[in-house]
């Protein structure tokens, strides 16, 4: 039976008591989601919140928002019972929202999805005062140091990275002093809010955060990267079953006590070896020439037959876009691919599944999912021709089959194959779309930020199958902006810059700075890693 700690009581002086939950009780379906769980926040912190998805953390958060209705809680902002019964009320009493999913109108401006949840300054209380408002976002987007984005550009034009930066600045649109001279907004929840970010980026948010916590502001910051936690936070609380484990000062904490309560054991090691008996091949599975698109220009490289090749590069440098060209989800324009020293034929992303290629997309939600289908549509989406008799009518016995089959493979937690996707946590989606790409023991697997927005216990679940799929011959180019994933995990990086091939480098004795050095282009030729 596991033992839950009631988290230490401080007393802290009332007025620096931003928000105090007590008795936090809901369940779905009879299966509790959170069991008598606590919080308090103080004006001038930050503080963690951390657990494996599933562990309660979205639902708490969305109690505190006002948009989920508990079975019981005691809340008070300020000192002051609150009874949050829809998102307005959150709103007014000052909490503002960062959530990890991008909920922004694609088709709107920037300008307009910051001032999204706001009243839009007007002529004559009528008609939209387009300066002003591109002004004013100018002036949010400043406070982030965002200085590349137009106020008129539109959203969907974005990438992900960008787009939450935008939701980013959404937040701090009225945090400014009230004329009772407190801040109108006092409480900031942040749930993964650099799972999109460059490590630039992720550096200036944490400047804005480093000014929130001074004015008095507290923050609650939700992440699965335990370094973020160490250099923000100074207290952290953990869930785990929807309990909390412990509240503890992040002074005298380590990334493996943390581990250890969040998951109930001990992660010996982060990154999976590969097996003894596994080596890469000098036999090539995939032959890139010159590749070309909009946004990639003449890419060249060969992946061998179990290699695992990582490609780093800064936000824009076309990362993504060499796996949707390799994928044919992007026009190619020029050059050749060739799998298994014949031609890859495909004119679409279906005809590439065809012909053994899987992609692992870079934003799960928007991009690999149908969140309003089960798990076994979505894990049988590309594969249904080869599940249908004669190629015509779909077997849906064997379409369960391979369902059941391969969410046991990955360690899919969920009801069962028939539960809507949009029900799974963070961790267990990605886990669906880990399961359709190996479906059909694919010879080339895309993997594009394969563990963003997971949990520890997941990412290692995660880590897992991939040595498992490499060792079966698979050859694997994964994508990551987490750079010690990259050394970790792969053999070969492939660096880009603007969209071009500048160096490929061994992973062995590589360093994070190394790394993160050749994607800035700082070094000289006579200082870099050797090149293959």
């Amino acid at each position: 039976m596991t033992m839950v700690h009631p988290p230490p009581t401080p007393a802290p002086a009332e007025s620096t008591l931003l928000l105090h939950i007590t008795g936090a009780n809901k369940a779905y379906h009879g299966i509790p989601a959170l069991v008598d769980a606590s919080l308090t926040l103080r004006a001038g912190e930050v503080h963690a919140l951390i657990g494996e998805n599933g562990a309660g953390k979205s639902t708490l958060i969305k109690l505190m928002a006002g948009v989920l209705s508990a079975d019981s809680i005691a809340m008070a902002v300020r000192g002051q019972p609150v009874n949050f019964r829809e998102a307005r009320d959150a709103f007014d009493a000052g909490l503002r929202f960062i959530h990890q999913e991008l909920n922004a109108v694609p088709t709107l401006s920037v300008a307009e999805n910051v001032f999204l949840n706001q009243r839009y300054p007007t002529r004559a209380g009528v008609f939209v005062h387009w300066r002003r408002l591109h002004r004013q976002t100018r002036d949010v987007l400043a406070q982030l140091g965002i200085t590349h984005l137009a106020p008129g550009q539109i959203m969907a034009r974005l990438s992900p990275g960008d787009q939450m930066l935008v939701k980013i600045a959404s937040a701090f649109v009225d945090a400014n002093p009230s004329a009772a001279g407190e801040r109108a907004v006092a409480i900031y929840v942040m749930d993964e809010p650099t799972a999109a970010l460059s490590t630039s980026e992720a550096a200036r948010l944490f400047e804005v955060i480093d000014r929130l916590r001074a004015s008095g502001c507290a923050i609650l910051y939700v992440t699965h990267r335990l370094d973020e936690i160490f250099q923000l936070a100074d207290r952290v609380t953990v869930l785990r079953d929807g309990r909390v484990v412990d509240c503890v000062p992040i002074e005298g904490t380590t990334a493996a006590g943390l581990i250890r309560m969040m998951t109930g054991r001990d992660l010996q090691q982060v990154y999976p070896p590969r097996g003894p008996d596994v080596q890469v091949s000098e036999r090539v599975l995939l032959d890139v020439r010159e590749l070309t698109t909009r946004a990639i220009h003449g890419v060249s490289f060969q992946l061998y037959e179990n290699e695992i090749l990582g490609v780093a590069g800064l936000s824009g440098a076309g990362r993504t876009e060499l796996l949707r060209a390799l994928i044919r989800a992007d026009r190619v324009l020029a050059g050749t691919v060739s799998l298994n020293g014949a031609a890859l034929q495909a004119r679409s992303p279906a005809e590439a599944w065809d012909q053994g290629m899987a992609y692992v997309p870079e934003e799960r939600r928007s991009q690999g999912l149908v969140l309003s289908r089960s798990i076994s549509d979505n894990i049988t989406l590309p594969h249904l021709r080869h599940l249908a008799r004669r190629g015509t009518f779909l077997n849906h016995g064997r379409e369960r089959r391979t369902s059941a089959e391969m969410s046991e493979a990955v360690r899919l937690k969920a009801e069962g194959v028939t539960q809507a996707t949009w029900q799974l946590s963070g961790g267990n989606q990605q886990k669906t779309v880990f399961a359709r790409a190996f479906a059909r023991s694919p010879q080339i697997l895309l993997l594009d930020e394969p563990t963003r927005g997971v949990d520890v216990g997941a990412k290692f679940d995660i880590y897992t199958l991939i040595r498992k799929i490499n060792a079966q011959g698979t050859g694997i180019i994964m994508v990551s902006s987490d750079l010690p994933e990259l050394i970790g995990m792969c053999d070969r990086i492939l660096i880009l810059r603007d969209g071009a091939l500048v160096h490929t480098v061994q992973t062995e004795a590589l360093t994070e700075n190394e790394l993160l050095t050749l994607c800035y282009g700082e070094l000289s030729d006579d200082n870099q890693p050797a090149s293959h």
